[in-house]
């Protein structure tokens, strides 16, 4: 029987005419199971992982997997079981960690806005490091400590004003974005942190962005680092670990990143070149880890020709997939039985949700009809994690495939568990 692999996703291929994850038809499941439908390879996660633990042999480093992309339980397992810490930004997310067996002492606490609930819950789990992002929050942070009689280990996280290159909702290193301590402050902010009696400095963080497909803006922010590293050390403070984040993009349409191996291989060159190349290192990818991983499949409700636009009317919505809506994101859509010699109808993909905003794709060439399936390729990041109950609609199903062997992560919502916490007056 004829196999085709879809570019970009090695573990995703038609086997004859029909669309497998691994060794599982998609029709199969998405009969079985309803759809909206989200599915994972999870030998595509541990095939991404593979890439960076190849540019880390022999080095001392961690992983810490950005669970923002992806805080699906059965998810984080598969990484917690191959040896990954955690980047969280949240509480809910480090309570996420330990329900998924998750070794606390391997989580980075990152964000804006944590809250002293937060910290004091992230202190008693003993996480290995809060990247600080402010200087408030640093005060606020030692306050906490003292309270607690303990010392929190922290890194400040540098704003090094380093253009990603990516859509500016992702963009996160550059001096109007939100997020760590500008460049010019970090020396300055590590001597009053240095004074702090409930603060441990144990390292220095970076994080420019997401969805980054060209290699010269982590080189550009590796040689700031350094130099901030130098700095900071010629006053007499000690950084244990150089942490540089993550937000490498995935191939959405043709784009093309560097393989993670080679881009940590220029990387290691650079922190060798400078001297650094035996200090501990951490990273946070998320999206390269579970992006092509993952699937939607959806189902095809009606075929709507119009005037000036075709619309292909389908089942998943906005609430499942929310990137096309928020960030204008290409997805590829492909159908689960392949029909060659079908005439396509060149038309919008959308969902059923009441807002114009509610669409999965533009001008694409569709041949399944009503009642038939399609594939949203490249769903396995920023999709679940981010989708809602909008319009009322319960959140999708949840698999993970492993070879032949399928396992439900999260069964469908039902309608009344949307309410089941409300109350009538």
């Amino acid at each position: 029987m004829n196999t085709s692999t879809l570019s970009g996703h090695p573990f995703v291929h038609y086997s004859g005419a029909k669309l497998h994850v691994e060794g599982v038809a998609l029709e199969t499941v998405a009969r079985t199971h309803g759809t909206p439908l989200f599915v994972y390879s999870k030998a595509a996660m541990l095939s991404a992982l593979a890439a960076y633990q190849r540019g880390f042999a022999g080095r001392h480093a961690q992983i810490c997997y950005a669970m923002k992309a992806n805080s699906t339980l059965g998810v984080l397992q598969v990484f917690a079981q191959a040896g990954c810490g955690f980047d969280i930004v949240s509480g809910g997310e480090l309570a996420r960690v330990i329900a998924a067996g998750g070794d606390a002492g391997k989580v980075i606490f990152s964000g804006v806005g944590k809250t002293r609930a937060e910290m004091h819950q992230a202190l008693e789990a003993g996480i290995a490091c809060f990247n600080v992002e402010s200087e408030a929050e640093l005060a606020v942070l030692n306050d906490v400590a003292v309270e607690r009689g303990c010392k929190a280990p922290i890194s400040i996280r540098v704003n090094p004003n380093v253009d990603p290159k990516t859509h500016p909702y992702i963009s996160t290193g550059l001096k109007g974005n939100k997020f760590g301590v500008a460049h010019e402050r970090t020396l300055a902010t590590y001597q009053r942190a240095a004074q702090m009696p409930g603060l441990r400095i144990v390292g220095i963080d970076c994080h420019i962005g997401s969805q980054i497909t060209d290699s010269a803006p982590y080189l550009d922010a590796m040689d700031r680092m350094l130099d901030l590293v130098t700095a900071i050390e010629a006053a007499g403070i000690h950084l244990e670990h150089i942490d540089l984040g993550g937000g490498l993009g995935i191939d959405y349409n043709g784009d093309t990143p560097p393989p993670a191996d080679a881009l940590w291989a220029q990387l290691l060159a650079k922190l060798d070149a400078r001297g650094f190349g035996q200090r501990k290192l951490m990273i946070e990818p998320g999206r390269s880890l579970v992006g092509n991983a993952g699937v939607c499949v959806t189902e095809v409700l009606y075929l709507k020709p119009g005037e000036q636009k075709n619309f292909c009317i389908v089942d998943a919505a906005m609430n499942d997939l929310p990137r096309p809506a928020m960030y204008q994101a290409f997805h590829r859509i492909v159908p689960l039985n392949a029909h060659p010699n079908r005439s396509a109808m060149l038309c919008d993909v959308v969902g059923p949700v009441c807002e114009s905003g509610d669409w999965i794709g533009r001008d694409r060439e569709i041949t399944a009809q009503a009642g038939e399936y399609l594939a949203v390729l490249s769903a396995g990041a920023y999709c679940v994690s981010m989708s809602s109950n909008y319009n009322s609609r319960p959140r999708a199903a949840e698999l993970l495939v492993d070879g032949d062997a399928v396992h439900v992560l999260r069964p469908r919502e039902s309608v009344t568990s949307l309410f089941a916490g409300e109350q009538l007056r």
